[in-house]
């Protein structure tokens, strides 16, 4: 986004999760608690889509009050991120209250990530009720044996599978939060990720789905921010 931006400091907290080391980066545009968006792949979402020059943008602009970003490195990727339950407890449990111990948090944090990124917030979010405020999830890899048989030589292909099928099979859940979801229209993944939104807002989730162009990337991530994630925060986040 162009225009003004708001300025933000970098602070670290550094965790060890699962036996690996995890250093967060926090941008903070201001003293005092504030909420916090906490981003998988953070690093590569701030250097590939401008994650935090985007923050400071819609902070400048109004259209959002100030908050954080706790930019979660990945680890080992594959392992935690498809929809690992020892990963998502950690994340609610260990990870988020870490952040929040180190800088002032007001209320729930959103949680936010693309591909399997956006699969592990979605498993903590079903796993540990009343830890989010809302989810903003890109281009999520949901795969399912109907539409995503081509990715079975994925090592975690059945745990991902298993999950899925449980959420879009379930009848309710106890904490439905907003969420708004993008997907490349050509991509592969619009097909179960159109099932996934469908299933969520079967159980109450003030689900939105969007469509968008461009491929499964940071920079199609990037273009579907505004004004997505940012009409997320708003209602995740109400003045």
């Amino acid at each position: 986004m162009d225009g003004p931006r708001a300025r933000g400091r970098l602070e670290w907290v550094d965790l060890r999760v699962l036996g690996e080391p995890l250093p967060i980066r926090v941008w903070s545009p201001a003293e005092g608690p504030l909420p916090l968006l906490v981003v998988h792949d953070g690093p590569e979402y701030d250097r590939l889509a401008a994650l935090t020059r985007y923050a400071g943008a819609v902070i400048a602009a109004g259209a959002v009050s100030p908050f954080r970003v706790a930019l979660l490195p990945p680890g080992p990727r594959d392992e935690w991120y498809s929809a690992s339950a020892a990963y998502g407890r950690w994340l609610c449990r260990r990870i988020i209250p870490a952040i929040a111990d180190q800088v002032e948090m007001a209320g729930r944090p959103v949680g936010m990530g693309a591909s399997l990124g956006a699969l592990a917030m979605l498993q903590a979010q079903r796993a540990w009720p009343a830890t989010f405020a809302g989810l903003f999830l890109q281009s999520g890899s949901f795969f399912t044996a109907r539409f995503d048989r081509h990715e079975s030589g994925f090592p975690r292909y059945g745990r991902i599978v298993r999950f899925v099928r449980g959420v879009l099979h379930a009848a309710d859940r106890p904490d439905p939060v907003p969420v708004s979801m993008t997907c490349g229209a050509e991509e592969e993944n619009v097909h179960n990720n159109r099932a996934m939104a469908a299933a969520l807002t079967e159980q109450g989730y003030d689900t939105i789905m969007v469509e968008v162009s461009g491929g499964h990337d940071y920079l199609a991530w990037r273009d579907a921010l505004d004004p997505h994630l940012t009409r997320l925060l708003a209602r995740a986040w109400p003045r």
